[in-house]
């Protein structure tokens, strides 16, 4: 049976009591809101307030499977176990670590790693088991797509007036980690990271998120999903970035497979009248962009990437299938690759990278299946907006060290907790019975 049509209950006014979506709601702004580069004061290792949301998580969801009452869905999810096989590889890799000699600094940095693991799974599983309805993930996922278009204007602020918001979204507690700045500067335009850690980052965040905008655009039909629209993709472009391009290209790909011939053409005609007026309100940004495609040869990003290719391959030889152990490659000592893929090779292995790419597999099959399951186009629609949201950290993953950056890294696990959530309530619905109609009674 490949079409079920599911009813959607009609939202009732009464508020709804704190569950999975509101820790992941929570979540999301604190993630895209507070700058990446606030962590907390006083900690023996950084810690940003995300992190710390994603550890609650992690003890509250343990807590909800001690009981029956609160709500959490039992059994297991494709999603599911995916995340526990990345969680005994990894743990399993800092025990290979830990057994060898690792100077102090990488073995403290292996033992963040640890802690970091568990928030980013803990934040899925609180949304994979804990949003049990279509309504409550509309609540996450409106979430990001509105905190995505906040940084947006941190981002057209730090581009077009080189005025950083970023260093007022700060809070009691925290402090400013010595890293990169939020404006640098490429082909004479500023080059911006909004909130996040780098302006390649900002760029793939901004084109995982766009999808969602869009799809609220597409089925709400307000000015208001469509202003986000505009406000991510604008960020999306002044972070002046090749990964953000090609991250685009595959959403564009992905969406455009998808979606019927009317929306396509709307699309088309949406990025044509988007395109002039960047070219209006910010000259010089589509020239800088279309150079970076260009100039490839001449790159030095591109020959930065590809010269320690001996390198890793020299590290990769020392412990195959188990690494040197997670986060202990870091700069400056050791030379940044700006490949995740390479990066999982170096410290955690065959079996890191195996478990890396197999959550976004598991999370692609989830959305896909319900996508299948499913006979209601708006739900169809989200798995497609889904789908392209997690192509994304996948093909960003061969241009930059992805699981290096805490914004991009946190996004990426709180949609593979909606992949598992959406295929468990599609699931659930499709084995409901349906309502049956009683038959009429004898005339008067």
């Amino acid at each position: 049976m490949s079409g079920v049509t599911l009813q959607r209950a009609v939202p009732v006014a009464e508020p709804h009591r704190a569950d999975g979506a509101t820790i992941a709601a929570i979540f999301a702004v604190i993630l895209m809101m507070i700058p990446a580069r606030l962590v907390f004061r006083g900690l023996p290792f950084s810690l940003t307030p995300a992190d710390a949301i994603g550890l609650l998580g992690a003890l509250l969801w343990l807590f909800t499977h001690f009981t029956t009452t609160l709500g959490a869905a039992k059994g297991p999810t494709p999603m599911r176990t995916a995340l526990f096989a990345y969680t005994i590889a990894l743990v399993a890799t800092y025990f290979y670590a830990a057994s060898t000699y690792l100077p102090g600094d990488e073995m403290n940095l292996a033992d963040r790693s640890m802690v970091l693991v568990v928030a980013s799974v803990g934040i899925a599983l609180v949304v994979c088991d804990g949003v049990r309805s279509y309504e409550r993930l509309d609540l996450v996922l409106k979430t990001v797509a509105v905190t995505g278009a906040l940084i947006g204007i941190v981002g057209a602020f730090q581009f077009v007036l080189h005025f950083d918001l970023a260093n007022y979204l700060t809070l009691p507690g925290l402090r400013f980690t010595q890293e990169a700045p939020a404006i640098l500067e490429r082909g004479g335009l500023n080059r911006v990271a909004a909130t996040t850690g780098h302006p390649i980052e900002y760029g793939v965040v901004c084109s995982m998120v766009l999808p969602l905008a869009l799809h609220y655009a597409f089925r709400e039909r307000l000015l208001r999903w469509w202003l986000c629209c505009g406000l991510i993709a604008a960020g999306l472009l002044f972070s002046v970035s090749r990964s953000a391009v090609l991250s685009l290209a595959a959403v564009g790909l992905v969406l455009f497979i998808g979606w019927s011939k009317q929306r396509r053409l709307i699309g088309l005609g949406a990025v044509a009248g988007f395109l002039v007026a960047v070219k209006i309100a910010a000259p010089g940004v589509l020239g800088t962009i279309v150079d970076l495609f260009a100039n490839l040869n001449s790159d030095s990003s591109i020959s930065y990437r590809t010269h320690d290719y001996t390198v890793a391959a020299h590290e990769i030889a020392k412990s195959p299938w188990l690494g040197r152990g997670l986060g202990t490659w870091y700069a400056p000592k050791h030379l940044i690759f700006d490949n995740q893929y390479i990066s999982s090779l170096v410290e955690t292995g065959v079996l890191g990278l195996l478990v890396f790419v197999g959550l976004f597999e598991a999370a692609l099959w989830s959305v896909l299946r319900s996508r299948y399951l499913s006979a209601d186009p708006e739900i169809r629609d989200l798995c497609l907006a889904l789908t392209a949201c997690l192509v994304v950290p996948l093909l960003g993953s061969a241009t930059f060290d992805l699981r290096s950056f805490a914004t991009v890294t946190g996004l990426s696990f709180l949609l593979m907790g909606v992949s598992g959530a959406v295929l468990r309530v599609t699931r659930e619905a499709a084995a409901a019975p349906r309502p049956t109609t009683a038959p009429p009674g004898p005339a008067r």
